[in-house]
Formats: C-alpha cells, sequence, structure tokens
C-alpha cells in the first residue's frame, strides 16, 4: 500500500492504532484531532486518502465532505463513526464518501478499503452519482434504525442506494424486527417525504380503498403490510393498482410501492398465500431485516435508546446495571426488537430505583417468558422491525393470556401503522370479519368440516353460517363439504 493518509479523530486511541497499522503497510499518515486541521492539510495539497470521524470536537466530519470535495474533487473520503444509525449512512452516501465503516470497525476491512481508496484511479468518464438529498435537520428515525451489526449496517448501505430509486421495495423479516419503520424510513428519508404516504392492510384493502390510496399518495408512497395477509381478489386488486400507476397517464406522479413481508417471500408464494406475479412486481428490492439475537450487539445500545424514549414521553428516568445488561444480552428475544421495547417500557414503569436490577430484570425476564402481553403505549412510534404485519392474526402467547388483550395490542399497532391520521372510515366492520374468519375457520376445523355440529358449537343457526361462510369467501374444502 502507498500513499499518504489523513486522519481525523477526537479519539486519541483510534488515531494511534490506525496510524500504527497504516504505517506498517507503508503509508505515510497525518493524524489529528481537529478538523480545522484537517481541512489546512487538504487546502495544502497534502494526502491521498482520509479518513474522518463524524461527531468532532469543531464539527461534523460528514458536513466537511462538500467542501474536500470542491478543494480535491479526486480525494477519497473513508467515514468511520459511531454514530450507527441509518441516517448517517444515507448522509455519508449523500456527501458521496468512499465508504462508511461503523465503529468499533474491524480494522483488517478498514485496511482493505483504504487499500482500495488508494489504488482506484478516477476517471473522467465516470457518470456522477445521483445525489441523495435529506434534511440536514432530520431527526435520527426510531431505534431499530441503530445497528452496529454488519446485517444492519449492510442493510443501511443497501437502503442508502436505492433511497430515491423508482424501484419497488420489498422488506422481509420476522415480526417485531421493525419492517414498517423501516419502510417507512424509505419515505420520510426520500425525496418524497413532503408527499402523501397511505398504508394498505388486508382489513381495509377495498377497491375504494385502494383507490383513496393512491389518491392520497400522489408523488409519495404506498406501504402494503404483509401482502401475503390478503385474500386472492385483494391480491388482484394491488396487482391492477400498480399496472395503472406504472402505465396510466399520471405515471410520472405515480406513488413508490414500498411492502413488508414474512422472512421468505418465496415460500409463500410457492404455498399459494402470496401471487408470483404480485411478489415479482414488489421486489424490485428485496431488503432482509435481520432478527434482533443475529444482532447481539445492538441489544445494549437499543435498550439505552429506548429508556431514553421512554422518560421523554413521561416515564421514568432508568439506566441499566451491568448485572442486568448481562441477563439482557443473554435473553433469545423471541419477539425481537418489538419485543426488547417492551420489556423497557415495563422496567421503567416498575424498576424501584433510578438504576436497574439484576433481581428486576430477572423477572421481567420470566414473566416475558410466561408470555405475559405488554401493549406498546400509543405514544409509541411505529413499532419495530417485523413491525406491524397489521391485520394479521394474532397469536396468543400463552392460555392464561386474554383474548381482549392480544385484541388491544393488535388494534393499537394497527392505529399506529396510520401515524397522525386516522384507518380508513368503516373500521368497526373491517375488524369483526378480521376476528370472524380464523372463528370460523376453527370451527370447522374443530368439527370436522360439519356445518350442522359447527353452527350448533357456535351457537348460530346453520343458514347463518352457509351466509357467513359465503360472503367471508371462505373456500369449501373436501373436509368442509355444504350439507
Amino acid at each position: 500500500m502507498d500513499g499518504t493518509v489523513l486522519i481525523a479523530d477526537d479519539d486519541r486511541t483510534i488515531r494511534t492504532v490506525l496510524t500504527q497499522a497504516l504505517t506498517r503497510a507503508g503509508c505515510r499518515v497525518h493524524a489529528t484531532g481537529s478538523l480545522a486541521q484537517l481541512s489546512k492539510w487538504v487546502e495544502e495539497g497534502r494526502g491521498d486518502l482520509v479518513i474522518t470521524d463524524v461527531m468532532m470536537p469543531d464539527g461534523n466530519g460528514i458536513d466537511r465532505i462538500p467542501a474536500i470535495r470542491e478543494a480535491r474533487p479526486d480525494l477519497p473520503v473513508i467515514v468511520i463513526s459511531a454514530q450507527n444509525t441509518i441516517v448517517t449512512a444515507i448522509r455519508a452516501t449523500e456527501a458521496e464518501a468512499f465508504e462508511y465503516l461503523p465503529k468499533p470497525f474491524d480494522l483488517p476491512d478498514l485496511m482493505a478499503k483504504a487499500n482500495q481508496a488508494l489504488s482506484r484511479r478516477p476517471r473522467r468518464s465516470d457518470p456522477a452519482p445521483e445525489p441523495i438529498t435529506i434534511s440536514r435537520d432530520a431527526a435520527d428515525p426510531a431505534m431499530p434504525l441503530i445497528g452496529h451489526a454488519p446485517a444492519m449496517q449492510s442493510l443501511f448501505r443497501m437502503a442508502a442506494r436505492v433511497l430515491n430509486a423508482d424501484l419497488p421495495v420489498l422488506i422481509a423479516g420476522e415480526p417485531g424486527v421493525g419492517k414498517t419503520t423501516i419502510a417507512r424510513s424509505f419515505h420520510d428519508l426520500s425525496e418524497r417525504r413532503d408527499r402523501g404516504i397511505a398504508v394498505l392492510t388486508s382489513a381495509d384493502a377495498g377497491e375504494e380503498a385502494v383507490m383513496r390510496a393512491v389518491d392520497k399518495a400522489r408523488g409519495g408512497t404506498i406501504l402494503i403490510e404483509n401482502p401475503a395477509g390478503f385474500d386472492q381478489a385483494a391480491q388482484a386488486r394491488l396487482i391492477g393498482m400498480i399496472e395503472a400507476m406504472e402505465s396510466g397517464p399520471d405515471r410520472a406522479m405515480a406513488p413508490r410501492v414500498v411492502a413488508t413481508t414474512g422472512p421468505d417471500p418465496q415460500a409463500d408464494v410457492a404455498a399459494g398465500r402470496l401471487r408470483s406475479d404480485l411478489y415479482y412486481r414488489l421486489a424490485g428490492v428485496t431488503v432482509t431485516v435481520p432478527p434482533l439475537r443475529a444482532r447481539v450487539d445492538d441489544i445494549l445500545p437499543l435498550a439505552t435508546h429506548l429508556l431514553a424514549r421512554a422518560a421523554a414521553q413521561g416515564l421514568p428516568e432508568r439506566m441499566l446495571s451491568d448485572e442486568a445488561a448481562a441477563l439482557l444480552r443473554a435473553h433469545p428475544f423471541p419477539g425481537n426488537v418489538r419485543e426488547l421495547e417492551n420489556m423497557m417500557r415495563r422496567l421503567a414503569l416498575t424498576a424501584s430505583s433510578p438504576v436497574i436490577t439484576e433481581p428486576e430484570m430477572r423477572e421481567t425476564l420470566s414473566q416475558q417468558g410466561a408470555g405475559r402481553a405488554v401493549p406498546i403505549a400509543a405514544t409509541s412510534a411505529a413499532p419495530v422491525s417485523g413491525a406491524v404485519e397489521a391485520p394479521q392474526p394474532m397469536v396468543m402467547p400463552a392460555a392464561h393470556a386474554r383474548l381482549s388483550d392480544s385484541v388491544e395490542a393488535h388494534l393499537q399497532r394497527y392505529f399506529d401503522l396510520h401515524g397522525d391520521a386516522l384507518p380508513p372510515p368503516g373500521l368497526y366492520d373491517r375488524i369483526l370479519r378480521e376476528i370472524e374468519r380464523p372463528l370460523l375457520q376453527v370451527a370447522l376445523d374443530a368439527t370436522g368440516g360439519n356445518q350442522l355440529r359447527c353452527a350448533d358449537l357456535l351457537g348460530i343457526n346453520r343458514n347463518t353460517l352457509r351466509k357467513k361462510l359465503t360472503e367471508l369467501n371462505i373456500e369449501v374444502t373436501r373436509r368442509r363439504k355444504l350439507m
């Protein structure tokens, strides 16, 4: 490796480690804890590569990149930062940084990127990348968009690259990982953010609702929650909607389509839950959100963020003891980030002192294991990454859990999906249909498809049962023969 590297970081240890590693690799190194000194070196014509931190005592490293590019257009800049959020990744991409690496970074990885930057010979014929515009004053989004883990950083980079593309985006992942929050970030951080965003779920996917969504999201974004949960007629309407937007006379103002789905949408296609022609229309770019157990190093930063957010919403200020933090980090989190959010809000309410103790954490973890459902408060942002696959039926976490608790939590998440707006009119009938369908299906299965026995079990007239099966489009299988 050959060249002069300029390092700007206020952490003396990082400056020392990088200086030693780059010097051993054959580079000449100038290191400083000041952006002003870095700018002076650049203006003097020094350096073949810049490595800079973001948060510095005298400014922001990303904000300094445009001035560096103006003075030295061919000087590559590698950004390193402990601000491990999607906004940092997007802003680094916007500023045309050569690379962005989160702290604590992998030294061999950084050395490889430095070697690539020093070896790169810029060509005048290279097209300039499309700028990504994001408000300088935009606040960081909700906590699932914090992530140091390689899988999350890969997600952030992908989001930065396609943020303003016209391609549809399919966001896949387990329930609770924050898919809806990430889906909303594709709107909130993009050039479309001043336009409307409309949410379509299986509970409000009628023809009129689809038309209203297209009108509301004109030039903005349509978010489709869990399309595999839509019935076949609704999926056909979605296909028609997408085709009309792509080929209609108003296609220049067509909304972008972003959809959330389970961890394996192709399995949904194979099982017949998701139409293949709809899947291929949605999967222009597929982004997979990792479960929390695959990003263990993010658990404590997320927990700290959640406790701070709870305090900002009026709950007592709390922090984790070392022992409580160790227990939390070892938890498998089957409910992903949504489970972590529920736990932190519960601990903020129930802890006996500002420092959450090991016994308090152990008690909360044991209650989570027992399956006690804790609804996410209405003040919460759109829940994390599986975000809300509303109105996907709720799974009862334990035999003693009340159905009303699960329904309440489910409805709250459904309202949260719509942000400051209300869901479309007709909510009462839609929700009753959502509850009625699984009730009839489970009762039919329990009675072997015998509708007379099923009607008796439900306490309704057999003709009423027949009518409801027709209205709800419940197919009659060989086990469910009409009497």
